[in-house]
């Protein structure tokens, strides 16, 4: 029977929470995940009222897949979804608040203020402000600490509230600095105001919060206990420590540590290696599917569909699979998968990757193509990179990551049964995503939006599809989704993939970090082979990484950055390390905020890295239209693509000319598939993937040309804008709105004071 994890809140009287309290606790973690705020201390003096009083902290604090409807601000952006973070990245285009030029952000007037993740603003209350977050966790505390329960329960409640704090308070401390410490429940009176501490108090506060939690979970989840079973889902010791390693590499990151103190950096690495990843390891935790790594990166998307007992998840959140109008109270989907599918399989219309990404991926040898005008200290593919034939020769994640026209994309369930216009059941779907364009004033128009995409995408054609999560049945057999054709789970909106806030690739990673700037080189590298290794490369070419990074430690540090952006690509940890290591301008703009001037890394990290600064470029999209002689003209002459009979008769009365395509080749529907590429393992032994792609290739040399989409934005005058993120970026200031609530907070260094007029800022965050 399906386990139901992370369910959605009931809110319950304070009389109905106590009599749940007094009976048993559910086998299986959240499932009875009930609204405990606002109860009588005499909860924490049962297990099963205080285990319920935790699982609600769970449900507000646990990251969260499912984006500007229903998600809160500081939930999401960790997620990867095209909000402010990943528009900051080379993930997707369009403007985010953090680089738009034509809206620079101010604390003193409403109209462009920065992101609010100091408190938060949201309709769920109390909850949804970190500080009323951060009050209900020490409420836990306080009320476990005093209660009757024995020293074991009190330890294994105890150390999970002590991390949701310590996941509380860095993500505040990673915008903002220092912020005040509060580790009690307070009265709301002016006598409860408490000033910012210095970044380096706060530091220190997380990484005791974290001890603790590893300290007291070490007999519950220490030896592996938590990875399975009905507990899967909490945070263990390992979970613990991983984040502990995050929080030592941002104070020893650059953000912070202008003047490049090696003592952090030293630090770091040996918490990493000598407590960290031995206390990781024993927990369970470990690279996901290392020794099977699979046909062309199968066995590395199949790590992202793995549920309970999957090694890859040192901090996992979960979903399952009910129907919303049927279960309400229990429904908890994972939308990634609806969201990312094309609307011709009853999903939304799909995620759409800025052309930049797409062309900054690896090629097949592991190295940087030689036209990508970044990360210049490693060493360029031997490969030729052709943009009008991306899918040639890349790095095997590449074709996890992303979708194109000719590329099978199966999954179990037939959107024909529904009111979909689509040639194919789930078991045979083909993505042809090819378009054409009824005016030739428009073929190599950017910001036309008037093509017609192929298979009846029509106008909800993307040129490239963001495929990483996806549910691929080639991959996996037994999908996470239920796929449903009518109601209000259409689609593949039942879906209970977990995802994955941290893991172990980060914890290796971190790791590599580390170790490089410690100058040590050699296991920098043996991380970064691990990954590799996991990804389909092997030693034959040094898992096709440069010969140098054992020797350069610049270079290392390139290619720990270059791995980063690939293997968590959309993940939401993009664009944390573009602020970690100031790469929007390299960090030689502090002095003119008034802010402490970047000294180590010879003042520029960008320059010492190699790698071009993020400022001053733009992000355009792409997709593949037909050759101008196979454009569709009159809707009337040439020959259209034979599928005709896969055309449910409720939709050919539309306009079949547009649903079944334009003039096009003498080619049929079966003739056109026999070029596609097909990824399954069963299909690559039989014909390799290099053949597949030299086939395909061929296909799009006849038929296809690429074309440049508006990507980032054009002003009045429709001159292209440029990326443009300001110094004082890097760390936030407060809001107008919470420096009205706190009026005795200093402002952060570079910010305007809006209770003092608009005052300079006089918060120094890298003071300590």
């Amino acid at each position: 029977m399906m386990k139901k994890y992370m369910n959605s809140k009931i809110f319950l009287s304070a009389t109905a929470v106590l009599a749940i309290s007094m009976s048993s606790c559910s086998d299986d973690f959240l499932t009875e995940k009930k609204n405990y705020d606002n109860t009588s201390t005499e909860i924490y003096d049962y297990y099963s009222g205080a285990n319920g009083r935790l699982n609600d902290l769970y449900y507000w604090c646990n990251p969260n897949i499912q984006g500007a409807s229903g998600a809160r601000l500081w939930q999401f952006p960790s997620m990867g979804l095209q909000d402010d973070h990943s528009q900051s990245t080379e993930e997707y285009s369009g403007f985010g608040c953090f680089v738009d030029p034509q809206k620079p952000m101010n604390t003193v007037t409403g109209t462009t203020q920065p992101p609010e993740y100091f408190q938060g603003t949201s309709p769920y209350g109390l909850n949804a402000n970190a500080w009323g977050r951060i009050r209900n966790i020490n409420d836990v505390i306080e009320g476990v600490t005093n209660g009757a329960l024995s020293e074991s329960e009190k330890e294994e409640i105890l150390g999970q509230a002590y991390f949701l704090r310590a996941w509380c308070y860095y993500y505040l401390v990673r915008y903002y600095g220092g912020v005040p410490i509060i580790t009690e429940v307070l009265n709301a009176s002016s006598e409860s105001v408490v000033p910012r501490s210095s970044t380096k108090a706060c530091i220190d506060f997380i990484c005791e919060d974290l001890d603790r939690a590893a300290r007291m979970l070490k007999a519950k989840s220490g030896s592996g206990q938590w990875l399975s079973g009905s507990n899967y889902g909490r945070v263990t010791t390992g979970t613990a420590m991983a984040l502990k390693g995050r929080v030592l590499l941002l104070w020893a990151s650059p953000l912070f540590n202008r003047a490049n103190d090696e003592s952090r950096w030293v630090t770091a690495y040996k918490f990493m290696t000598e407590e960290a990843l031995p206390a990781i390891n024993a927990c369970g935790y470990g690279l996901g599917h290392e020794s099977n790594p699979g046909v062309n990166g199968s066995g590395w998307a199949q790590m992202f569909l793995d549920l309970a007992g999957n090694p890859e998840g040192v901090w996992v959140s979960l979903y399952n699979q009910y129907v919303p109008d049927l279960t309400p109270d229990y429904q908890r989907n994972n939308l990634w998968e609806q969201g990312a599918r094309p609307a011709n399989t009853l999903g939304n219309t799909g995620k759409t990757p800025s052309a930049m990404i797409v062309d900054l991926f690896p090629m097949k040898d592991g190295k940087r193509p030689a036209s990508y005008n970044s990360y210049r200290k490693l060493e360029a593919s031997s490969y030729t990179y052709d943009p009008e034939f991306p899918f040639a020769d890349r790095d095997p994640r590449f074709y996890r990551t992303f979708a194109f026209p000719g590329e099978y994309w199966r999954f179990k369930g037939d959107p024909n049964t529904g009111k979909s216009c689509n040639p194919y059941n789930g078991e045979k779907y083909i993505l042809w995503n090819y378009v054409w364009y009824n005016d030739p004033a428009k073929y190599d128009d950017p910001t036309s939006g008037d093509a017609y995409g192929a298979d009846n995408l029509l106008d909800k054609a993307h040129g490239m599809y963001i495929r990483k999560f996806s549910d691929d049945l080639d991959v996996n057999a037994s999908p996470n989704y239920i796929f449903n054709t009518e109601g209000k789970s259409i689609g593949f909106r039942c879906c209970q993939t977990s995802t994955m806030e941290i893991r172990y690739a980060e914890v290796l990673l971190n790791l590599a970090e580390a170790a490089c700037m410690t100058n040590h080189l050699d296991v920098a590298v043996e991380q970064l082979q691990r990954i590799r290794a996991r990804a389909g490369y092997d030693a034959s070419n040094n898992y096709g990484l440069p010969a140098n990074l054992s020797g350069d430690q610049a270079a290392c540090m390139s290619a720990i950055l270059y791995e980063r952006q690939i293997e968590f690509a959309y993940e939401g940890k993009r664009f944390e390390d573009m602020r970690r290591w100031l790469l929007f301008d390299g960090g030689a703009n502090f002095a003119s905020i008034g802010a402490k001037q970047l000294t180590g890394w010879g003042g520029n990290t960008c320059t010492w890295l190699g790698v071009q600064p993020f400022n001053d470029q733009r992000r355009e999209n792409m997709e593949f239209r037909l050759k101008d002689e196979y454009n569709y003209t009159d809707g009337k002459s040439g020959r259209t693509w034979e599928f005709t009979s896969a055309v449910p008769a409720e939709r050919e009365a539309g306009n079949p000319d547009k649903i079944i395509g334009g003039k096009t080749p003498e080619m049929t529907r079966e003739e056109r598939d026999a070029y596609a590429v097909d990824l399954s393992e069963k299909n690559i032994k039989e014909q390799p993937l290099v053949d597949q792609l030299a086939n395909l290739k061929e296909f799009y040399d006849k038929y296809l040309v690429r074309k440049t989409k508006k990507g980032d934005g054009y002003d009045s005058n429709n001159t292209q804008l440029y990326i443009k993120f300001e110094p004082r970026y890097y760390i936030l200031g407060l809001t107008q709105s919470a420096q009205t609530n706190n009026p005795s907070l200093e402002q952060t260094i570079g910010w305007e004071d809006y209770t003092k007029g608009g005052a300079p800022g006089t918060f120094d965050p890298l003071a300590e």
